[in-house]
């Protein structure tokens, strides 16, 4: 947040417009393993408005001081009662909004070249960068940031993970949106129920021992990565996943007897070839194991089922494992079929199984990749980014911040165009993103952004 090229005009504190009445929120069995991450961050790049700066902040600040009636717990702070239980206070202490003059630049500057990296000034763009999600015991939960460019504005949005996952998060950003424009009543309204099985009485030490490492350690030099999007059209996407459907009615693969009809889904064809392309231009040894983690929406996969708009982390990050020999001796079908078996066994059976096992040894998340051997996929291609409209028309593009970044982070958007086409923001050591960027296989179906 702000720099010489960026500095801050600009900050205040935005509250409710209207006095909260909800009492604590809990912290589930998905929320508290996020304490040790850093916040989410995305944003939206859009053309000017239609008149001057001065009544975009106006509106945007009375907007979000209304939103936040809906959404009271993003205004509030973490507590921890005299139990040792991690709570969500709905206090009214308010969240940041920041000004920032970016009039030296452009829209061009924040989008980047044809086929080139996205550009380090986008990291600019974000509020309350580097900062992790257990710091929300005396810093606000939500930040939102207003850069205004010489012929555009970005909007970043800063929001506690251990709140709320990206399902939540866009709830909130489109509700935002939703009142900016001047709608009446927010469509999605957001369901803060506490009575599933992912609330647990157990909860680990707070703050977290883990705190005297240092966050997001990495194998490679940080400033030795690199961060690039990959785009996919919807006719690649259609002959990728028409080739990894090719042969499951016959395969048998890693060990895993296929039983037909097998349905791989997009997304699955999409992480396979992934997979596999990095873990080529890794270079890894055959014996080694790499893990491909996919954050699985649990909403639908319990029982009874969650509010399709419950407020809160209904995600799990779930770890698929295999060698690298299995991953790249066998064609995408088969690395889609590692990943087709994981994704299809996580139910309430699964879920009730891991709350027990968190239970018994409850621990936090360890982000970063220290062995160079892992991938992380994060967000989702079906949120409705790009119904991000504040009055004035839908993004140009949208970009996430710096925050949780390391050599295996993997962020998907959908398409810029709106066609069904998918985007990967990649970030990789630099030495694994070149060999990425000349794969046979993968620049087959995919192109730079």
């Amino acid at each position: 947040m702000g720099s010489e090229i960026l500095p801050v005009v600009s900050q205040c504190r935005v509250y409710p417009r209207d006095k909260s009445t909800m009492g604590d929120l809990k912290l589930s069995v998905s929320d508290v393993p996020l304490l040790t991450c850093h916040y989410n961050q995305k944003g939206s790049l859009f053309s000017s408005p239609p008149y001057p700066t001065s009544e975009l902040l106006a509106r945007l600040k009375s907007a979000l001081s209304l939103v936040l009636t809906h959404f009271p717990p993003l205004a509030g702070q973490l507590t921890v009662d005299e139990n040792g239980v991690i709570k969500v206070t709905c206090n009214d202490f308010g969240v940041d909004f920041i000004h920032v003059d970016g009039s030296r630049l452009c829209i061009a500057d924040l989008v980047g070249s044809n086929g080139g990296d996205v550009p380090v000034l986008v990291k600019e763009c974000f509020p309350m960068n580097g900062v992790m999600n257990y710091e929300g015991r005396f810093r606000p939960l939500l930040a939102v940031q207003v850069t205004d460019l010489a012929d555009g504005v970005f909007i970043g949005c800063t929001m506690n993970h251990a709140l709320a996952d990206g399902t939540s998060f866009w709830n909130f950003f489109n509700s935002f949106a939703e009142l900016c424009r001047g709608v009446n009543r927010i469509s999605g309204v957001p369901d803060f129920s506490r009575d599933s099985i992912l609330l647990s009485p157990v909860f680990p030490e707070f703050p977290p021992g883990v705190l005297g490492l240092p966050p997001f350690a990495n194998s490679s030099n940080y400033a030795a990565i690199r961060e690039k999007v990959f785009k996919f059209t919807r006719e690649s996407i259609l002959r990728l996943k028409a080739q990894a459907n090719k042969t499951t009615a016959s395969a048998n693969v890693a060990g895993i007897n296929v039983k037909p009809p097998v349905n791989i889904s997009s997304f699955q064809s999409l992480c396979s070839l992934l997979w596999r392309g990095i873990t080529r231009a890794r270079k890894l040894p055959p014996h080694k194991t790499t893990a491909f983690r996919l954050a699985i929406n649990y909403r639908h996969r319990i029982n009874p089922n969650l509010d399709s708009l419950y407020f809160g982390n209904g995600i799990l990050s779930t770890p698929i494992t295999s060698t690298a020999g299995d991953i790249l001796n066998n064609d995408i079908c088969g690395c889609a079929m590692i990943i087709h078996e994981v994704v299809e066994a996580q139910d309430d059976a699964a879920m009730r199984k891991y709350v027990a096992n968190w239970e018994r040894r409850p621990e936090y998340l360890s982000p970063g990749n220290m062995e160079g051997e892992k991938i992380v996929m994060g967000s989702s291609p079906r949120f409705p980014m790009y119904e991000n409209d504040f009055g004035w028309g839908k993004p140009i593009t949208v970009r996430s911040g710096p925050a949780n970044k390391f050599d295996g982070k993997i962020t998907a958007f959908p398409g810029s165009e709106g066609d069904g086409g998918v985007e990967f923001e990649v970030v990789l050591a630099a030495e694994t993103m070149t060999g990425l960027e000349s794969d046979p296989e993968f620049t087959h179906f995919a192109s730079a952004y």
